[in-house]
């Protein structure tokens, strides 16, 4: 029987007006967080059981942290909380007409309904690319470079000629914003000094670690203080940057660049652009030309009074910002903030409060002890940077224990220089019949 055919099951019956929030990002948890005990009944949906902290992905790919210190149960969070309840499901399509939303685990009737999807990775049509690179946009991508390059270099000691040891040894990363300049960092401080004590034998002047932009300067959105000290940082650590530079092929062992040669490489990580997950059940007319959703100074989805969209899922087009907002957490940390005043204000019969960004800043780390930070009043950059960019990613990162285990792991990497995560641990084979349950696929649209 289709799972379009029946309700979910178990699910509270309240007397409360029924707000189902899809997707517990930034944006989705802070929303059931801030409807905790309030007069509606939250039905929080996501396809992991688990909130991800986005940030710091590259960590985890670097063997810096456990994918568990930025992972935190969604349960945990609502284990006493009467209003909100959570189903591990992934949704498949809306009907707007009846208000109804289709899982695989069955339907669910809402009387307002909450977009926070985020964003998946853009591969803008190259489709080996697309088949053959690392995308980093969840735990499991990071875990999975994580295992590739501690497998390449298991696999390199092994190679006698230099030349083949090449395409496993080099790194290219393409995309110069903070991701990309980030990984390329780590990347750099492993190769300088942790892997070169592992591999003794490997000769580490053969590691190419190149980072790949398309645009004139890294960190495009920061200030040009922020791009060139980041673009110094990089190639103090010995990066390679290619800016104004495309990629155009890449066929698992080489990548072709615009105007340069040819870079041999098992190794093509991709933070070059990302797109908004969509589900069916939508009118095109609600689409922008880059497939954000259209809404209003509200979050309102455009042509429909009880479905809202948030976080880089929408595009709000308002004089200050008209091609949206960037594409940032604390984009969506704010809107769902107002969003929860405002589904409040409905029931009431307040009137609507309009979103109002506020910029608190932006911010990326280059290799163990520098960063960049520009913040509304001030911008500066190395040292106290980087402690910065700590500081403010530990109090954002939730949960106590986590908190403690990133500190520790912080403060043993930064004073031993040998994080103690490298570890190979190759998933074992899932039959057929239970990889829809144990193995995130991968979508070649």
């Amino acid at each position: 029987m289709s799972s379009a055919s029946f309700p979910i099951p178990n699910l509270p019956k309240l007397d409360l007006p029924k707000v189902v929030i899809v997707g517990a990002g930034f944006a989705g948890l802070k929303l059931a967080r801030s409807l905790k005990g309030g007069p509606f009944q939250v039905i929080l949906l996501d396809k992991n059981n688990f909130h991800q902290f986005q940030p710091l992905f590259y960590q985890v790919a670097t063997a810096g942290l456990e994918p568990s210190a930025i992972s935190f149960p969604i349960r945990k969070i609502f284990q006493s909380t009467r209003n909100v309840t959570f189903r591990m499901a992934e949704v498949l399509s809306v009907d707007q007409k009846q208000n109804r939303l289709f899982t695989d685990i069955g339907y669910v009737d809402y009387d307002f309904l909450v977009l926070s999807m985020g964003a998946d990775t853009n591969y803008f049509g190259a489709k080996n690319i697309e088949y053959f690179a690392s995308p980093m946009k969840t735990v499991s991508e990071a875990l999975y470079i994580r295992n590739k390059i501690i497998s390449n270099y298991e696999r390199a000691i092994s190679i006698e000629k230099v030349e083949e040891r090449k395409t496993l040894m080099n790194v290219v990363i393409v995309g110069g914003g903070p991701t990309g300049v980030e990984l390329a960092g780590a990347m750099a401080e492993l190769r300088n000094n942790v892997f070169p004590k592992d591999y003794p034998e490997l000769s580490f002047k053969n590691m190419k670690v190149v980072l790949i932009e398309a645009g004139p300067s890294l960190l495009g959105a920061m200030s040009r203080e922020s791009q060139s000290h980041a673009l110094q940082y990089l190639q103090q650590l010995g990066v390679e940057v290619y800016l104004s530079t495309r990629v155009l092929d890449y066929d698992g062992k080489e990548v072709q660049i615009e105007g340069k040669e040819p870079i041999k490489t098992e190794t093509l990580l991709w933070a070059a652009g990302i797109k908004p997950n969509a589900i069916e059940g939508f009118h095109p007319e609600q689409y922008s030309g880059n497939r954000r959703m259209l809404v209003n100074a509200y979050n309102q989805l455009i042509g429909s009074e009880r479905i809202f969209v948030l976080g880089d899922q929408c595009l709000m087009a308002v004089e200050s910002q008209p091609k949206g907002h960037p594409q940032v957490a604390q984009v969506a940390i704010q809107q769902a903030k107002n969003l929860s005043i405002n589904l409040k204000n409905t029931i009431t019969g307040k009137p609507l409060i309009p979103f109002q960004y506020k910029n608190l800043g932006s911010m990326a780390t280059v290799g163990r002890k520098l960063a960049v930070v520009d913040l509304p009043f001030v911008k500066f950059q190395g040292v106290l940077a980087w402690l910065t960019w700590l500081f403010v990613h530990l109090m954002a990162i939730l949960g106590v224990k986590n908190k403690l285990f990133i500190f520790l792991d912080w403060s043993w990497n930064y004073l031993s220089f040998d994080p103690s995560l490298r570890l190979l641990i190759k998933p074992k084979y899932v039959r057929a019949s239970e990889r829809k349950g144990l193995i995130e696929e991968k979508s070649i649209n």
